[in-house]
């Protein structure tokens, strides 16, 4: 491939699929290597505009050829699909992720550093390490079920009573043994819950974003660090508004003929970080109490006039808006 500017790569484990543009934006040829074999070629090429889907490894791949002096343009996957043209193939993708790219009103997703891609993997082992937790208790609880021991569904209470009909002497042998590695497994999940988060709660406070983030309310250590972590740029957005519709905090819309009808949200985005921003706007209805100030009389009258949990939403999106005024400040020092 010569003359080439800009290139659009379907990055994979072991086959990276390259396509070539002109200046103009004319296709100047395709290209398949391995890993070795494209950092070898373009470490040769002068500095060209790279294009790639946000995906698993493109950050790593944007630092490594930022270095290099190329310019790299991480897309999201959802703003390359209208752009594929035939079926679903590694060409296709490459050449849609180049045209993708060259749009003047493409959005592009902020390369992350290493220590943000280190705390969003925390993040990531704490909310799987929560999950196994669930499914140990749910199969501890079902099998108890079996044996007429009926316990209700709280996690807590299972630490509380399984103890007591273990020590009742109802099961001996295989039986206790197998309700007591359960036990064990809860208690060891417990742990390690405690520690991953313990663990993000350190780096949340040595993180000077993060620590303004939490003066907003509703917004916790977990909220605070997983905004700071996933949003490597909050210039990118151009407003509030923006990073909402980035975390699917906003309505969607079926408008046509001058005629504006909203749905209900987009939900796109990290489903992880809306789900925090969420929980935290129910903690904030939660304790509202008889405060007077303006968001609080805000939330009370959209409670009256659309329901409790349309307000809940309507409060997290509001929350992210006021994140990203946060962050784009704290970020331009």
């Amino acid at each position: 491939m010569k003359d080439i500017t800009a290139v659009g790569i379907d990055t994979a484990k072991t086959t990276f699929y390259v396509v070539g543009f002109s200046s103009t934006g004319n296709v100047m040829g395709k290209k398949k290597f391995t890993r070795p074999s494209l950092k070898k070629w373009l470490v040769k090429q002068e500095p060209l505009k790279i294009y790639m889907e946000a995906c698993g490894g493109s950050h790593e791949w944007g630092r490594y050829l930022t270095k290099m002096g190329h310019a790299v343009k991480l897309i999201a996957p959802h703003f390359v699909s209208p752009f594929r043209q035939g079926d679903k193939n590694d060409w296709n993708d490459a050449l849609a992720i180049g045209i993708a790219g060259a749009q003047p009103t493409m959005r592009y997703v902020a390369i992350k550093s290493v220590d943000q891609q280190t705390i969003q993997s925390l993040h990531r082992v704490r909310t799987r390490l929560q999950r196994d937790r669930v499914a140990v208790a749910n199969q501890l609880r079902g099998l108890l079920a079996e044996f007429d021991v009926v316990l209700p569904r709280s996690i807590a209470t299972l630490r509380k009573r399984v103890p007591e009909v273990l020590d009742s002497g109802q099961f001996v042998g295989v039986q206790a043994e197998l309700f007591q590695g359960l036990l064990e497994e809860l208690r060891q999940r417990d742990e390690q819950v405690k520690q991953y988060t313990k663990r993000i709660e350190q780096l949340a406070m040595a993180d000077p974003v993060a620590v303004k983030l939490m003066a907003l309310n509703g917004v916790g250590v977990l909220t605070a660090s997983a905004l700071s972590a996933e949003v490597a740029d909050a210039r990118v957005f151009r407003n509030g508004r923006q990073l909402s519709a980035y975390l699917g905090l906003v309505p969607r819309q079926f408008s046509t003929g001058g005629k504006n009808r909203l749905g209900s949200i987009t939900k796109r985005g990290d489903r992880y970080l809306r789900q925090l921003l969420v929980h935290g706007a129910r903690s904030v209805i939660r304790h509202l109490g008889d405060k007077q100030d303006r968001v609080s009389c805000w939330i009370r009258q959209l409670i009256a006039r659309r329901g409790m949990n349309k307000a809940v939403v309507a409060l997290a999106n509001k929350q992210a808006r006021w994140a990203w005024a946060v962050m784009a400040q704290a970020q331009a020092v």
